[in-house]
C-alpha cells in the first residue's frame, strides 16, 4: 500500500488524519480510502479545507482547536484509532496568536526549552504515541510525489554549477541551523533564506529585487522528523515562483514531496520553470 507504513500495520484498525491546510490532507485521505483503509479526521479549527471536511460523514470526524492537545488525545481514543498521521500546513502564526491550549498542552509546553513548530509538534507527535495511538510517517500513501533525482522539466534559463552548489551550501546551513529549508540565489548572491513565513513569503521577498537567473533551492533538515514534518513542493509554490521571476527550483531527492506530481509538471511545462532532483 506504502513504503511508509510500518512493517507490523494492522490494516484492521482506523487511521485518524489530523489534518491542516491545503491540498495534501485531501490527497491522503482519497489515497488511503483508495487503498481500503478505514480513516477518520480531526480538523484543526480554521485551518482544514471545507472540501475535506465534507468529504466525511459527522460520524466520522470531529474538530479541536489547536493546541488542544487533551482534547486531540481523547478524540482518537472515541475513533478507536490504530493509527493516526498529520498532513498539511497549520498557519505559523498561531504558535504566537491564536492558539488555544488545554491544560495537557500547557503541562507540555512548560516543558520545553525550545519553543518553535519542530519541538511542539514533535511534542504533540509523543504525546500520541504516549496514548498507545502509533503516529505514522507524514508521508504515507504520498509515495508517488516523492521526487527522484534527475530533471523533471527543463526551464528557459540555464542552471550554472558553481550557482547551484552555492544555493545548495546555504540551503544546507539554513536547514542545519533549523532556520528554515529553502532558499533563493542569483549568481552567487543571497537573495533570500526561508524561516518561520515560509516558502511562498520568501518568494516574495526575493522577487522585490528583479535578479536575474533566480534558483530556489529547497532541502530536508539533517534529522526530520517526518511524522509530522515534510518538505513540500506543490501548484502554490510554482506560482509563487512565477510571480517572483523565479526560473529554476531544486529539490532534494526522495526527501522533497511534489504534490499532484503530475499537473506541477503540466503546469511548470507550460510557465517555462525548470524543476530539477538533487541529491
Amino acid at each position: 500500500m506504502s513504503r511508509f507504513l510500518p512493517d507490523n500495520f494492522d490494516a484492521s484498525k482506523p487511521l485518524v488524519l489530523i489534518a491542516g491546510k491545503g491540498t495534501y490532507p485531501i490527497l491522503l485521505a482519497e489515497r488511503a480510502r483508495s487503498a481500503g483503509i478505514t480513516i477518520r479526521l480531526i480538523e484543526l479549527g480554521g485551518e482544514t479545507s471545507e472540501k475535506l471536511i465534507h468529504s466525511f460523514p459527522d460520524r466520522e470526524r470531529s474538530a479541536v482547536k489547536v493546541g488542544q492537545v487533551g482534547k486531540l488525545l481523547k478524540e482518537l481514543k472515541k475513533f478507536n484509532a490504530g493509527y493516526a498521521v498529520m498532513a498539511g500546513q497549520v498557519t505559523p502564526g498561531k504558535l504566537f496568536r491564536g492558539l488555544h491550549p488545554d491544560l495537557k498542552a500547557i503541562r507540555m509546553l512548560a516543558g520545553l526549552d525550545r519553543k518553535n513548530a519542530e519541538t511542539i509538534f514533535g511534542a504533540i507527535g509523543d504525546e500520541i504515541e504516549k496514548s498507545g495511538v502509533h503516529l505514522v510517517d507524514a508521508r504515507v500513501f504520498m509515495d508517488e510525489d516523492m521526487t527522484e533525482e534527475g530533471v523533471m522539466v527543463k526551464g528557459k534559463e540555464k542552471i550554472e554549477s558553481l550557482h547551484l552548489s552555492h544555493g545548495i551550501e546555504i540551503a544546507r546551513e539554513n536547514a542545519r541551523l533549523d532556520v528554515g529549508q529553502g532558499v533563493v540565489v542569483s549568481r552567487g548572491t543571497v537573495l533570500a533564506v526561508e524561516a518561520f513565513e515560509g516558502t511562498n513569503a520568501m518568494l516574495e521577498r526575493a522577487g522585490k529585487f528583479g535578479a536575474k537567473n533566480c534558483l530556489f533551492v529547497k532541502l530536508g533538515k539533517p534529522s526530520q522528523d517526518t511524522r509530522f514534518d515534510v518538505p513540500v513542493f506543490g501548484l502554490q509554490t510554482l506560482h509563487a515562483m512565477k510571480d517572483a521571476g523565479v526560473g529554476n527550483a531544486a529539490l532534494e531527492s526522495n526527501v522533497v514531496m511534489v504534490l499532484n506530481k503530475k499537473r506541477v509538471i503540466a503546469e511548470a511545462r507550460k510557465l517555462g520553470i525548470g524543476i530539477y532532483q538533487i541529491q
